[in-house]
């Protein structure tokens, strides 16, 4: 892999800020101790320069740069560098109470070496004393503040933050109820009709002499419980009787029952079958469920393919597929219009990382077809991978 040419340039803005920081920090002392040359000792300027030069040190410890200005101070000329490492200390510690110490260090090294090598009067003296706890004191209220303020704006965004997640959570909390409501409400509408189209399946089958009759009557009773309990396990009510697994072991007796209900079906499997999440798996049969159920309803009559391809490196093709609709069928129209079936389905699809096309074939027919990716991500499709929906027919057998 060849080097990225970008990386020495961000090595040298990540350490140009600091440098361009330091320098100021470092320099404008050192100017401050040059005007002010050559001091009350001998020793003064060698002291406050020095200072300056260990002032870098506050960054591994901030009273690093405070011990190093000491002699500084001693010296007369190492306000400059103390200034700078009690600002830094107040902002680093953010107690009055862990900064004091150092307030106190600094104040007694400045004001002992006057008080020592000269004779002041009390009034100097006091003078003395106000001047080192003000010079002092100024920088190192200044960083106590700033450190306030930086948790003061910490809380503020924690506190606003916490708001927004109590409101978030409000606002989960009303749908969650509006969610239960409106399921109440349709289970409560749509399971009196399905018990009602269960009993009277039921009375029909033992009413009736003739075998047809009886085995249509059963398949609509089972298919009207079997719509009960899903309804009443997706929607989550209490005391609901489990429903069938969803999954792809399922989907055979999927396919015979709607053979069983009249359809010309096939289920056509194609290659190794793999192991798939709880999601993609209950994926795979609500995609030929409702395929299965848009052929029913728009297409009566007509062949229906099932096509399932381990084979894909993408991984898992669902596609089902129904032929032209007889005209026998067309003509009764029992169905009625559609409804968001395959919106819903493609939201499903997206859900679990693939993609779903649907549209008319050549033939006349229909095609859905998912792509869903299975130990990977689903990619678009190859030139190695067959076509979806309308890009032409599949022989569908006839049951």
């Amino acid at each position: 892999m060849s080097p990225d040419p970008m990386t020495p340039w961000s090595s040298v803005a990540r350490w140009a800020r600091p440098v361009a920081l330091e320098v100021p920090a470092v320099g404008v002392p050192v100017v401050f101790v040059l005007l002010a040359a050559p001091g009350p000792f001998p020793w003064s300027v060698t002291a406050a320069l020095v200072g300056c030069a260990l002032l870098p040190l506050r960054h591994l410890w901030a009273p690093l740069g405070i011990i190093g200005s000491f002699w500084a101070i001693a010296g007369g000329l190492g306000w400059a560098s103390e200034i700078v490492a009690l600002f830094v200390v107040g902002r680093r510690s953010g107690t009055l109470r862990r900064s004091l110490p150092w307030f106190v260090l600094s104040v007694v090294a400045a004001v002992v070496p006057v008080l020592v090598t000269q004779q002041l009067s009390w009034q100097s003296v006091v003078l003395t004393v106000v001047f080192a706890v003000l010079s002092a004191g100024s920088p190192l209220a200044v960083g106590l503040l700033l450190a306030l303020r930086d948790r003061l704006t910490a809380s503020l965004r924690e506190l606003e933050e916490a708001r927004e997640a109590t409101g978030l959570a409000r606002e989960s909390a009303a749908r969650a109820e509006e969610r239960a409501r409106i399921g109440r409400e349709i289970h409560d509408a749509v399971g009196h009709h399905a018990t009602l189209i269960a009993v009277g399946a039921a009375a029909l089958s033992a009413s009736t002499a003739e075998p047809e009759t009886r085995d249509a009557a059963d398949r609509l009773r089972m298919h009207a419980k079997r719509a009960l309990a899903e309804m009443r396990t997706a929607l989550g009510l209490s005391g609901a009787e489990p429903a069938e697994e969803a999954g792809t072991a399922q989907l055979v007796g999927l396919v015979e029952r709607s053979a069983a209900g009249g359809m010309a079906i096939r289920l056509a499997p194609a290659g190794e079958p793999r192991p798939l999440t709880v999601a993609l798996d209950r994926a795979v049969y609500r995609i030929v469920q409702e395929s299965l159920t848009n052929a029913a309803r728009h297409s009566p009559g007509a062949s229906v393919e099932v096509a399932l391809d381990w084979r894909e490196p993408a991984g898992l093709r669902v596609e089902v597929r129904n032929g032209p609709v007889r005209q026998d069928a067309a003509r009764r129209g029992v169905f009625g219009i559609g409804g968001a079936g395959l919106a819903g389905l493609a939201e499903r699809v997206r859900s679990v990382g693939g993609e779903l096309d649907s549209g008319p074939v050549p033939d006349g027919g229909f095609a859905v077809c998912a792509r869903l990716p299975v130990g990977r991500t689903a990619r678009a499709p190859g030139p190695d991978q067959e076509p979806c929906a309308g890009t032409g027919p599949i022989p569908i057998a006839p049951t």
